[in-house]
């Protein structure tokens, strides 16, 4: 069943209390990016993307997400939970021994939801390219959606990646970029600046959209779904999406202090008090 906004806005609160649990129970895990990127992923599962239950790794005329970043893994498995993929209790196994939530998404364990192993930053564009023009050669009128690191695309490869979906017209495909200016050593334009982004992709043929409120979860669905009016064009598709590291945690965000590093027993209910809800699923 379909959720309503005011839904969804209560499952992102859901999401970042789950993302803080998971990262604190084993003193490891990344929740800054995480935090900031809820809104892309409750607005992703809850509103855009064309999937269905229960998950297979084909997914004909299905569309298909791949997340390049992998490091944002508690969003993304948290976001999985509750949307059905798998049961919200396996989140307790976050980063554990045979668990199937490892700290960086992988594929040899058959989490449902998860299509590649990544983490390895500057591939997961060239995978999608590679899911989008098979969708292409099997007829298969769906789209592909991918997530990547502002930090991330200070790799050379996504800029190979770049000018391959333009020249060979991949039009099919919606890579966004979590425009949070840091990653783990600071901010990005103090550790190899991005310069003109958006002049940037367009320089390099893709069709590109931004959007300054990336954690507004009404303003995410909006920017999504022009993005999909923009498909079937002979050009691939951008999103700029400007997001707030730690969005919704007062003392993570304004800085790239909690990319990598886990809240202690005071800090997490700190939060929990500032990400409150009247009755919370505990997993």
């Amino acid at each position: 069943m379909s959720k309503s906004i005011e839904e969804l806005k209560t499952l992102t609160t859901q999401i970042r209390r789950d993302i803080l649990r998971m990262v604190h129970a084993v003193n490891s895990g990344h929740p800054g990016g995480s935090l900031g990127c809820t809104e892309y992923f409750t607005a992703l599962y809850g509103k855009v993307l064309n999937y269905k239950l229960p998950f297979t790794m084909e997914g004909k005329n299905e569309d298909h997400f791949y997340l390049s970043n992998g490091h944002i893994s508690p969003v993304f498995y948290s976001t999985l939970a509750r949307f059905g993929f798998f049961p919200v209790d396996e989140l307790r196994t976050f980063r554990k021994l045979d668990s199937r939530l490892q700290g960086h998404p992988t594929t040899h364990e058959g989490l449902p939801g998860i299509r590649i192993a990544s983490g390895s930053l500057g591939q997961g564009l060239s995978v999608a390219l590679g899911a989008a023009l098979g969708k292409k050669l099997d007829g298969d009128q769906s789209l592909v959606y991918s997530l990547h690191g502002d930090g991330e695309l200070q790799e050379g490869q996504i800029w190979e990646a770049l000018m391959f979906a333009a020249a060979k017209k991949v039009d099919n495909i919606i890579s966004t970029i979590d425009y949070n200016g840091r990653q783990i050593d600071g901010d990005t334009d103090d550790v190899l600046s991005l310069g003109d982004l958006h002049a940037k992709l367009e320089a390099f043929g893709w069709t590109v959209l931004e959007e300054k409120n990336g954690n507004d979860l009404e303003a995410v669905i909006a920017i999504l779904e022009k993005a999909k009016s923009e498909t079937g064009k002979e050009k691939p598709v951008a999103i700029i999406l400007h997001t707030e590291m730690g969005y919704g945690v007062d003392y993570m965000m304004g800085t790239h202090a909690w990319h990598g590093k886990a809240p202690n027993d005071e800090q997490l209910e700190t939060a929990f008090k500032q990400l409150y809800l009247e009755a919370p699923a505990d997993y």
